[in-house]
Parts: structure tokens; sequence; C-alpha cells
């Protein structure tokens, strides 16, 4: 699976949240992470939170899956923080797929 983000977003992240979307790879080898289609705004594409555990913590990611005309799968990052505590119990209790995001 290829991995891209827009670089200008990845060091404002990184700045100010002191998380790096290079990092926020990890999530998708947690066994636990667990992922839920946000429908709160009208997007030109589908798009996607995630949650799951990346050196050390638990993060909390949207992303788009894009694949382009020579067939490349890719996952964009649009964003990327540290779970907040509810999110974080969600996740230990792997309910955070079952809440609708609208």
């Amino acid at each position: 699976m290829e991995f891209e983000w827009d670089e200008n977003k990845r060091l404002k992240t990184l700045r100010e949240r002191k998380i790096d979307f290079v990092d926020m790879i990890d999530l998708w080898d947690d066994p636990g992470r667990q992922e839920v289609r946000d429908l709160r705004n009208n997007y030109d594409e589908p798009r996607f939170q995630t949650i799951g555990r990346a050196k050390f913590n638990i993060y909390f990611v949207v992303y788009t899956e894009r694949v382009y005309e020579d067939g490349a799968e890719v996952v964009r990052m649009i964003s990327a923080r540290r779970a907040n505590k509810k999110e974080r119990e969600m996740y230990e209790k792997r309910t955070f797929s079952a809440r609708v995001v609208s």
C-alpha cells in the first residue's frame, strides 16, 4: 500500500502537533485499527476516520483512498492528531467503528 499527503500540511501538523504523517503509516499495521466513513460534509471523494496505535500512542487520522490512472491505489492522509480520551476508550472497547459520523 502506498501513502501520500500534502507536504505543506504534513509540515504544519509536525510543527503544531508534533505528529508526522510518516509515523502515521504504522496505524495500518495495527491489528486493532478501526475506521468509519466520514459523512459530516459532502466531500469530493469518500473520507474515512481511523483510529489506531503508532509510536506508543493512539492516534486519530482522516484520510481518503485514491486510484490513479496507472492503477496505483494510494491512501492520502488529510489530518492526524492524538486521539482524545473518549476516542481512546472507544479504541480499547473496539466500539469506534460502530459509531455513525454525520
